[in-house]
């Protein structure tokens, strides 16, 4: 049995169908369904069946899947094996939230990579969600995010690094037009600028003016924590941030902090991978130097 059908079988499973596997294996659609026939004959069991004018699981389908995931597995364990496991060398998916991957993570990786300079990092900035997300479906080998999303079920194995306090931060110019954030049932006439709509911060936020019946100008949506910063600093608008992400600005005065009822709201961050994934000593080296370097 050819183990890049087990492979090919298992993208069809995470992508929804055999033309989406085709242009993530980057296979024509012909290849795909050839090598399906195969793994079918190989195993004399019908695998999909059509319904409408997609392809679906059928129940001997379903049932292969923790098989193939299994097999899939053992493989990436023998391929540590082939290589100099005492040297760390291989390959390593992460996803990390931005403001952590802009301001904690590169003293992390700094030392991660003078003790594996042969290893070879993939590393996404990625929101907390589709990091925990890519996590339970085994896409990513380990994420660095912030807790707050929700739960993680029973199939993650979760390290803490940290609890971080929050601040509404707005330059000195701003802060006069806006000090106060506790007096509820007002409108405030300048915008909030923020990350995308599942950032954590923008939903702890956004739910303490819904709270306070506080109703700013509009939001600005950006993806970047230094262009966010950068917008603050020059009077457009006030955000919301770990205080790590504006500790020297606060300090120069560049920003300062506005008072609000939230209290001591901080957020924790956290290195997680899934239960069922090997630990190869790669991925162990990135958790320690997590855990302590955070501490």
């Amino acid at each position: 049995m050819e183990l890049k059908y087990l492979q090919t079988f298992r993208t069809i499973v995470d992508e929804g169908g055999f033309s989406k596997a085709a242009k993530k294996l980057n296979y024509t659609q012909s290849t795909i369904t050839f090598q399906m026939g195969q793994l079918e004959q190989e195993l004399s069991v019908r695998l999909f069946e059509k319904i409408g004018r997609t392809m679906v699981l059928t129940k001997a389908g379903e049932q292969l899947v923790p098989y193939v995931d299994e097999i899939l597995q053992s493989m990436g364990k023998l391929q540590f094996f082939h290589d100099n496991l005492s040297e760390c060398q291989g390959a390593l998916h992460m996803g990390i939230g931005e403001s952590l991957l802009c301001y904690r993570l590169p003293v992390i990786l700094k030392e991660f990579h003078r003790k594996a300079p042969k290893a070879r990092l993939f590393l996404k900035s990625m929101n907390c969600y589709e990091i925990r997300n890519e996590l339970l479906d085994g896409t990513l080998d380990l994420g660095i995010f912030y807790e707050d999303v929700g739960g993680f079920g029973s199939n993650l194995t979760v390290h803490a690094m940290g609890s971080h306090p929050m601040v509404l931060a707005a330059s000195p110019e701003t802060k006069k037009l806006c000090p106060d954030f506790v007096t509820p049932g007002r409108v405030i006439p300048v915008p909030f600028i923020i990350n995308e709509q599942n950032c954590i911060f923008r939903q702890i936020f956004e739910q303490y003016l819904r709270e306070k019946n506080i109703i700013l100008d509009h939001t600005i949506e950006l993806w970047s924590i230094p262009t966010i910063k950068n917008l603050v600093k020059n009077n457009v608008g006030i955000s919301y941030l770990p205080t790590f992400t504006v500790e020297e600005e606060l300090g120069t005065g560049e920003l300062e902090a506005i008072h609000t009822d939230i209290g001591d709201k901080t957020i924790t961050a956290v290195c997680a991978h899934h239960k069922n994934k090997w630990l190869s000593p790669l991925m162990q080296l990135f958790i320690d130097l997590c855990v302590s370097i955070s501490a």
